[in-house]
């Protein structure tokens, strides 16, 4: 029989707050859950039928006790649970490698939250090799909120916006036509070099276009310059078996090449959706279809747009019966996220949550996992499942 693997990563798509999350301070957060109390409040129920009866509501309960108005059902299909992250970090790399099998065990670096934000010795080092005339930003900043603030000014000067967040990254925004695709890649590769005695995690290229504020709109030409994991992935292993990984949108980039032997890339969430049925096509025998569906992150949690959302989790949901209908057997789907962005809290930065941990497929006896104390049991689980030698990390669930 084939065996492969679909995993889909709803990008910070959280169940609640983890018991560590007062260390980052967020304590209280809760994506998921406050998205469809906002929704009850309205009058207007969160409507996710499919994503309920592959457990999710169940999952949600074994976090924190509550059924969740919309997201419950009365049979469920999957095996349905819940994990805890224990890399040090809330960051995306982070939660993808601990997804594969590699926990973060180390501190990255991070920029302060003061401006200017960025050690002057390397501003000036960057604006040197990379040949620029300075930068704008050098701050802590909401990326479109800063696009639309300083776009002209980088229209006119020809100085790229450098920002960052509470993750560790560093972000160069710059105009796809008056600066270029091309010149912008080479100085985040620039940057990225010289930020590696700082432990920056990524540099990433936010390329836009738009002449004019309110008009500014950043393209699908994302690219993300990310340090590889520390450890062998699942990813690797699949690859030194004779199988295939086909990264769905930027999973490539978080991985930094490694382990995927092929990307296909779309403008949002339903093009990435698109993208992961035609891999299925193509998946052989120990494959992994490898999908993040960064919407929810970068439209809506960081944005803070609970209505936003709660409707990208509803069309999310609505497209799950076009994927059960293309599976086989021996297929196993994997559906989760890599940390909680929750809408309705403080801040636009990610939250320290559980994530879902729903597995599906044909032949599959619906059970509860219970709460892992890893991301790392779900690569686990998955290299079990496509016989392979198991990860250095992480306890596989009853399949």
């Amino acid at each position: 029989m084939t065996k492969r693997a679909i995993i889909l990563v709803m990008d910070s798509f959280g169940l609640g707050a983890t018991p560590d999350a007062v260390r980052f301070g967020d304590e209280g957060a809760d994506t998921l859950g406050h998205i469809a109390e906002r929704r009850a409040e309205q009058g207007k129920p969160l409507l996710v039928p499919n994503l309920a009866r592959l457990g999710l509501g169940l999952a949600a309960h074994l976090v924190h006790g509550r059924v969740l108005p919309g997201v419950s059902a009365d049979t469920i299909t999957g095996l349905y649970g819940a994990a805890r992250e224990v890399s040090r970090g809330k960051d995306t790399p982070s939660g993808h490698w601990e997804i594969a099998g590699c926990p973060v065990a180390f501190d990255w670096g991070y920029f302060a939250e003061k401006t200017p934000c960025f050690p002057r010795d390397f501003l000036d080092a960057f604006i040197a090799e990379a040949k620029l005339p300075g930068i704008l930003g050098d701050c802590h900043a909401s990326g479109t909120e800063i696009i639309d603030r300083l776009g002209a000014e980088h229209i006119r000067t020809g100085k790229p916006i450098c920002y960052t967040s509470a993750d560790s990254v560093f972000q160069i925004a710059a105009h796809e036509t008056h600066f270029g695709l091309a010149r912008l890649l080479e100085i985040c590769a620039i940057a990225k070099r010289l930020l590696e005695p700082l432990q920056i995690a990524r540099v990433i290229a936010r390329p836009f276009i738009g002449e004019q504020p309110g008009a500014f709109q950043r393209t699908s030409h994302r690219r993300d310059l990310t340090t590889p994991p520390p450890e062998e992935t699942l990813l690797d292993r699949v690859m030194e078996s004779g199988g295939t990984v086909i990264g769905i949108g930027k999973i490539a980039d978080i991985f930094a090449g490694r382990g995927v032997a092929k990307t296909l890339k779309a403008e949002n969430n339903m093009g990435l959706f698109d993208r992961t049925l035609d891999a299925l096509n193509e998946a052989g025998d120990r494959s992994i279809v490898f999908a993040n569906f960064v919407d929810f992150d970068t439209l809506h949690g960081h944005r803070r747009n609970v209505e936003g959302y709660a409707a990208a989790l509803e069309e999310f949901d609505r497209r799950l019966p076009e994927l059960e209908t293309r599976l086989q057997p021996g297929d196993l789907v994997l559906i989760t996220a890599d940390h909680g962005c929750d809408p309705t809290f403080k801040g636009t930065d990610h939250t320290r949550e559980h994530v879902p941990v729903l597995f599906s497929g044909p032949g599959l006896q619906p059970h509860s996992v219970g709460i892992r104390s890893s991301f790392a049991d779900m690569g686990q689980t998955i290299a079990g499942h496509l016989g392979l030698q198991p990860l250095k990390h992480g306890t596989a669930c009853s399949l």
